[in-house]
């Protein structure tokens, strides 16, 4: 069974293949597909909508089940910023460094009572004949002071779980804890039943 993943992210591809995998799923890119998605806008209000509409949008274009995720990191003393514009925030060309640089200045009068954040991760799988799955994960700590390690990606230097930084903990103890990976793993819990429900239905 062909699903075809709704990113052009490698990162992304490689986690989602190694729980899909085990399942009997090759999971596909888009570029494999010989499709492009750059022409799909996440105009959503929220992670589990943006995912919907990449998903929805490969699913259309190859006829294949798709699944996409969405994900950002909300920031408690931002009112939940930059969350779904995560990937976009400072403008198209901002570095992760500069985007970084950018939080720990607006954060820099604020205590450590004050620097509560959480990363948010949608995924959403659609179907060809309609239906769709939908989980959400998220992983709760602190913006820290300063980036540390040069680990993992994106806002990671600065996301402080029980006191240490995601640019610090290695890719396998991350998976246990990450918003990623408590999604991944509420997806699969809820695909394997929907598989095993439509099996049984045969």
């Amino acid at each position: 069974m062909k699903f075809i993943i709704a990113t052009n992210n490698a990162h992304k591809l490689i986690e989602l293949e190694r729980i899909l995998s085990p399942l009997g799923i090759n999971a596909v890119s888009p570029k494999k597909e010989g499709i492009s998605l750059d022409d799909v806008e996440e105009n959503g209000s929220s992670f589990k909508e943006n995912s919907f509409i990449k998903a929805d949008a490969a699913c259309k274009k190859t006829g294949l089940p798709a699944i996409a995720d969405d994900s950002g990191i909300c920031v408690d003393a931002l009112d939940g910023k930059p969350g779904i514009y995560s990937a976009r925030f400072g403008g198209e060309d901002a570095s992760d460094t500069d985007k970084n640089s950018m939080i720990l200045d607006m954060l820099k009068d604020k205590d450590d009572s004050e620097r509560g954040a959480h990363y948010t991760c949608a995924i959403t799988c659609v179907f060809p004949n309609g239906d769709k799955i939908q989980v959400e994960g998220k992983c709760f700590g602190k913006i820290a002071r300063a980036p540390e390690g040069d680990g993992g990606f994106g806002y990671d230097p600065i996301f402080l779980y029980n006191g240490v930084s995601f640019g610090k903990t290695s890719a396998e103890d991350k998976d246990k804890v990450s918003h990623r990976g408590n999604a991944l793993r509420m997806f699969r819990e809820e695909l394997v039943k929907y598989l095993e429900g439509n099996n049984a239905h045969k």
